[in-house]
């Protein structure tokens, strides 16, 4: 973003991104919500105030390392846990209400929210078999060039039972092109371990975005004014 404020802070419609996504989650219904601050922490803390309470990551170890920080305000919950980004601010409570259903069906304990992009460069690509069954989601840095081609991506929004999650979560590893702990290989994991992975794919990529650059930024203010907040609200279960 070319600035010294964290990301989730940036305006989007004139409050900051991170607002839009707590909006969603209240109106789903979602009781108990943890903001994970690091960069500038405090200031995301201060925007955030009584809306959710703050878990510090002091290291960026990657996305799963991010989520192995809330584990201990965690410890008294059982039930299913929504990971969002702050900087996604067009997710509907629909839709999280469609990934908190899904995620209740049979034997899924997991659930991801993915997009089809022109373009999907940057981001994981969602490998699936012929049967279009969930097998793992695939870092660019750690793609090849035939799962590159893959169209459909992770936005970067999911939902686990609590319990999958962190024992998942103590199984990953590091042993990737960027060194991190990556919150999908929880994905992996639950697959292996038997249960359904279910892919929830939006109608509108837009609704699944992120923002990365303030050119971003301007793209989906600009796409919301133009819609007036329309836009399909329909989505695929896999």
């Amino acid at each position: 973003m070319k600035s010294d404020l964290p990301k989730v802070l940036h305006t989007f419609l004139g409050r900051p991104l991170i607002s839009h996504v707590l909006d969603s989650l209240e109106k789903a219904g979602v009781d108990d919500i943890y903001v994970i601050v690091g960069y500038r922490g405090n200031l995301v803390i201060e925007a955030v105030k009584d809306r959710a309470k703050p878990v510090w990551q002091r290291e960026q170890l990657g996305t799963g390392h991010a989520v192995m920080q809330a584990e201990a305000a965690l410890a008294g919950f059982s039930g299913r846990i929504i990971v969002a980004c702050g900087d996604v601010p067009l997710v509907r409570p629909e839709t999280f209400r469609m990934l908190i259903a899904e995620s209740e069906h049979d034997d899924s304990k997991a659930a991801v929210l993915t997009m089809t992009l022109e373009d999907p460069s940057g981001y994981g690509r969602v490998k699936k078999d012929a049967a279009g069954s969930f097998i793992k989601i695939v870092e660019e840095k750690d793609a090849t060039s035939e799962e590159k081609e893959i169209h459909e991506v992770n936005t970067g929004t999911y939902i686990f039972d609590k319990e999958l999650l962190f024992e998942g979560l103590r199984r990953i590893n590091t042993d990737n092109a960027q060194g991190e702990y990556y919150l999908p290989d929880v994905l992996t994991y639950a697959r292996y371990s038997g249960f359904t992975v279910k892919t929830i794919l939006l109608g509108d990529y837009r609704e699944g975005s992120g923002v990365n650059t303030k050119e971003e930024l301007q793209e989906l203010e600009d796409y919301w004014k133009k819609s007036e907040g329309g836009g399909p609200i329909w989505a695929t279960v896999c």
